[in-house]
């Protein structure tokens, strides 16, 4: 029977039986290996750019990885054919130290973590204005993962010539959530300049549910992205997936944005509300004499949170809504009054 590596390859050789040395300790080295940048992944196999951006390479893990994921976003080491060519297929040896985790759990109630995004510094929330909804609630969770991340969160608010940006940006004032409002269509260009200018230079991920026009921007700020664009349902109110798996492109000026697919909950069992509050130094401040275990949340006993100086009283109420948020899984469409802690 023919074996599934031939005598040549590294990963042919056998195991050593248990209970016997080793024959080395010696790993390879991949003196040869270039490096590159995973851009989308697809069945066990791993689209990625190479550094010097000249080839984009299609890969597989290597046996040397384990068990250990790889997303997009990673910054990895490839051997073997890394020509770009059609047909070619190298190997992922390596996967360098992540700078930042974007994670999320399938429910509230998942004890296990998945990565959506490596290496990323800038969490886009795109949430249309109308048609449909706004989703506050799914806004405050995202906002959460990307605090948790150490992620710089925009609040790109779409569809402007449907509705007001007012109602929901008083929500997001008190956090000093950054945000910019466009309507994404040819006769607004100047907003998509607003919003491009925000993305240059840096490796941004848009996270929203389906619908909101998130692909519609992809495929206006990479014009040949060819991103599916999909319409709402009249009945649901609800967004048709279009986009089936994360996907990072180079952004014409420099820098990454990385389309994901629509959402429609975003699990947060991860998340440590003594961890979260570390993104906010001046509420951090005061929860320094905070009984061990504090939640931080409404009705925690002697928090230092309730005694927060008039200035920072509507910060802290948006505070307590984000990690409220956590334990709400409701999907609420309606827009809360900005004072209600279920905003």
């Amino acid at each position: 029977m023919t074996g599934r590596y031939d005598e040549h390859d590294p990963e042919s050789y056998e195991r050593p039986r248990r209970h016997t040395r080793p024959r080395t300790k010696e790993r390879p080295t991949y003196t040869d290996a270039v490096d590159a940048v995973v851009v989308t992944v697809d069945r066990g196999r791993y689209t990625c750019t190479r550094g010097d951006g000249n080839a984009v390479v299609t890969a597989m893990k290597s046996r040397a990885i384990g068990r250990k994921g790889v997303v997009v976003g990673d910054r990895v080491r490839v051997v073997g054919d890394t020509s770009g060519s059609e047909g070619s297929l190298a190997r992922i040896v390596e996967v360098r130290e992540r700078t930042t985790v974007l994670r999320r759990t399938a429910d509230d109630d998942d004890p296990v973590e998945r990565v959506v995004v490596a290496n990323a510094d800038q969490l886009v929330i795109v949430t249309a204005l109308a048609d449909p909804e706004p989703r506050p609630r799914l806004i405050d969770r995202a906002l959460v993962a990307a605090y948790d991340a150490r992620m710089d969160p925009l609040l790109c608010l779409t569809k402007a010539d449907l509705a007001s940006a007012e109602t929901l940006l008083r929500a997001y004032r008190p956090l000093g959530v950054a945000y910019v409002v466009t309507s994404i269509a040819p006769d607004h260009p100047a907003d998509v300049d607003v919003i491009r200018e925000r993305l240059v230079g840096r490796t941004s991920v848009l996270l929203g549910h389906s619908g909101v026009g998130k692909s519609t921007l992809v495929n206006v700020l990479v014009p040949d992205a060819g991103r599916e664009t999909g319409r709402v349902n009249t009945v649901t109110g609800r967004g048709r997936h279009t986009s089936t798996s994360a996907l990072m492109l180079a952004l014409p000026g420099g820098g990454w944005i990385v389309d994901t697919p629509g959402i429609r909950s975003f699990g947060l069992a991860h998340v440590d509300p003594d961890h979260l509050i570390r993104a906010f130094p001046d509420l951090h401040g005061l929860t320094e004499q905070c009984p061990r275990g504090c939640t931080h949340g409404d009705g925690a006993q002697e928090c230092g949170l309730d005694d927060a100086p008039p200035g920072l009283v509507d910060r802290v109420q948006s505070f307590r809504r984000l990690l409220a948020s956590r334990e709400d899984t409701r999907d609420n469409p309606r827009i809360a009054s900005p004072e209600s802690p279920g905003a």
